[in-house]
């Protein structure tokens, strides 16, 4: 926890004379809990405030409305648009700082000139998350060490604001809120006497509406899940973690998982959370940004899961539980493109099924159930257990894809690229060329063919630190295409879907050919050096596999001690990160239905789904 400021100049702002500085960048949380912490410190007599006299009524009704959210209507007076939309929100410092002001009881003055257009450089800041790492003061300080450039408009803009400053009240302490971007042009404009602007603006047409709750995060410049942990945190005071960034982010897909698992009946994978928080964070450094933003954290999950969970991170985000279709004032639903000039559209395809399609033709028989309880469960008799076939030409099927893909990850490390002399060998390669553009050169490659062919794969879903898979089997192939097969899983007879079937999903396993050759992989002592089930899966990988490498896929790579043990056994071990594998795909091959006994697999075909 950062030490409290003692002044509001070494909170952030500029003390000169009776007047205090204090520049924010316009609806961000960060410059809202600074410029309230900046007020409460300093008491000051008058609060100034970068915001149009023309709407001063509707800002202070607006502002008592809070944590409510509203939105400031007017007719633009050069007719260029039709309207021109303001959204009030409680984490913009503008606004922090009125409403703070009303609080105690403080006198404000609204001292935009109001001359139409307010000259602010769009996407001009650098991320203001930065603040909690190096303070408010540090990120004013550099940001002026390389201002924007500055045109007549921010001169003649700054010289109206220090205008209506210098009409406040002489003996009064005033601290300003102004603009970042306009700080340094207001200060110097204030060092001589300003005279009334020429060009004033008179507004017509000017109403307050209701937000609707559908369309807060379209309109809102922080999305309104975040607004609502500020508004707790601004109630309560006492845990910052609620309006830190990506903790918040965090909460927002933890709480949208828990939605995702609800309606669609999957889960969301510990690898899968590792992957959307390396996604986010990259996204946001694309962006030159510290943390990312609502459309860039709705694009990380719907590429690292699918389009439901993107959908339900959306609507979470989208939630302001304290906003109301119905209010006093007339409510409206607007779209982000009536508000903002540049938006970006992400689109959303949900997979679940429809009214429609829940529909079923009078000739297709439900899917069956019990007669009675625990008629199926008399049905066990754990003789013999089996797999289903069809299931196991799936999960074949993906076996040579994956052996296929580690011999294609291999031959890609051994590649070879030089620059083009006397032959162009496997081909010009494009990307080191364009990379090397200034040498003038062109660049080709060679690959170099990687002896021996993959003998075992190894696929982990969840490492089960917590042993939520407590099934452990290990089971034959029936003929010479088939591959023997070690896995674990949740147990598939607490979920019995037929008579003596049971349902259940891996945690991992292995697979290797040829069959009929793999004893009990986890009674076997030879494997009791693993410390964890993948590990044994692993081990024994390595110790059935004929030929010279083992894929393993996993989230994350096995510990390196098992390099050294591969090279012992005469093996190599090429490990695939899951979050590269296509999500849709291992769903498909995630589920295994275990029969018991042979005689299921007649009827097993009429009871899974």
């Amino acid at each position: 926890m950062s030490r409290e400021p003692d002044t509001a100049q070494e909170a952030g702002g500029l003390k000169r004379g009776r007047f205090t500085y204090f520049p924010a960048v316009p609806g961000k949380l960060e410059f809202a809990l600074e410029v309230r912490r900046a007020i409460l410190l300093e008491r000051p007599d008058v609060v100034a405030v970068e915001l149009p006299a023309t709407l001063e009524a509707e800002y202070r009704r607006a502002v008592r409305r809070l944590p409510e959210m509203s939105v400031i209507f007017y007719e633009n007076p050069d007719g260029e648009q039709e309207a021109v939309y303001v959204p009030v929100e409680p984490a913009d410092a503008f606004t922090e700082a009125l409403r703070t002001a009303l609080d105690l009881g403080v006198e404000v003055l609204f001292a935009d000139p109001d001359l139409n257009e307010r000259p602010h450089l769009k996407e001009s800041y650098p991320d203001t998350s930065a603040i909690r790492l190096i303070g408010l003061g540090r990120y004013v300080e550099s940001y002026r060490l390389h201002p924007p450039a500055r045109s007549p408009e921010i001169s003649a803009h700054a010289a109206g604001l220090a205008w209506k400053l210098q009409g406040a009240d002489p003996e009064a302490r005033v601290l300003v809120v102004v603009s970042l971007n306009l700080l340094d042009a207001v200060m110097e404009a204030m060092e001589e006497p300003q005279a009334e602007p020429e060009r004033a603006v008179r507004r017509s047409g000017i109403r307050l509406y209701n937000l609707h709750p559908d369309c807060l995060a379209e309109v809102t410049l922080e999305y309104p899940y975040l607004q609502q942990r500020y508004e707790e945190f601004r109630v309560l005071g006492i845990d910052e973690d609620l309006v830190d960034r990506r903790r918040a982010q965090l909460a927002l897909y933890r709480e949208a998982e828990r939605s995702y698992e609800k309606n669609t009946g999957e889960t969301i994978q510990g690898w899968q959370r590792r992957l959307l928080a390396r996604y986010t964070r990259n996204l946001a450094l694309a962006n030159r940004e510290l943390a990312a933003g609502l459309f860039d954290i709705v694009v990380a999950a719907r590429s690292v899961v699918d389009d439901n969970y993107a959908w339900e991170v959306w609507e979470t985000a989208g939630r302001y539980p304290a906003q109301r279709a119905e209010s006093e004032l007339e409510t409206v639903n607007i779209s982000g493109e009536e508000v903002w000039i540049d938006t970006r559209k992400i689109r959303l395809r949900r997979r679940l099924p429809s009214f429609k399609r829940r529909l079923r033709p009078a000739a297709l028989k439900p899917r069956k159930k019990e007669k009675t309880p625990g008629e199926w469960a008399r049905e066990l008799d754990g003789q013999h257990i089996c797999s289903y076939p069809p299931e196991d030409l799936v999960v074949e099927d993906y076996g040579r894809f994956l052996k296929k893909k580690g011999k294609s990850i291999l031959s890609e490390e051994r590649c070879r690229v030089e620059p083009f002399t006397t032959s162009i060998l496997d081909g010009i390669d494009m990307r080191e060329t364009i990379r090397n553009w200034h040498e003038q050169r062109i660049y080709v490659r060679q690959f170099q063919k990687a002896h021996g062919d993959v003998g075992a794969v190894v696929v982990i879903f969840d490492e089960d630190r917590e042993n939520r898979y407590p099934y452990l089997t290990t089971w034959l192939g029936e003929n010479q295409n088939e591959s023997d097969m070690a896995f674990y899983s949740t147990n598939p007879f607490d979920k019995l879907v037929g008579p003596g079937i049971g349902r259940a999903e891996y945690g991992g396993f292995l697979m290797s050919l040829p069959p009929r050759r793999m004893f009990d992989v986890w009674a076997d002592p030879d494997y009791d050096f693993a410390e964890t089930k993948p590990e044994r899966l692993l081990l024994a990988a390595l110790d059935y596999s004929l030929e010279r490498f083992v894929v393993y896929v996993a989230a994350r790579p096995p510990r390196s001690i098992f390099r050294n043990i591969a090279a012992r056994f005469g093996r190599t071990i090429i490990y695939i990160p899951i979050g590269q594998l296509s999500p849709i795909a291992l769903k498909k091959i995630r589920v295994v239905h275990v029969l018991d006994g042979y005689d299921k697999r007649e009827i097993a075909g009429q009871y899974l789904w």
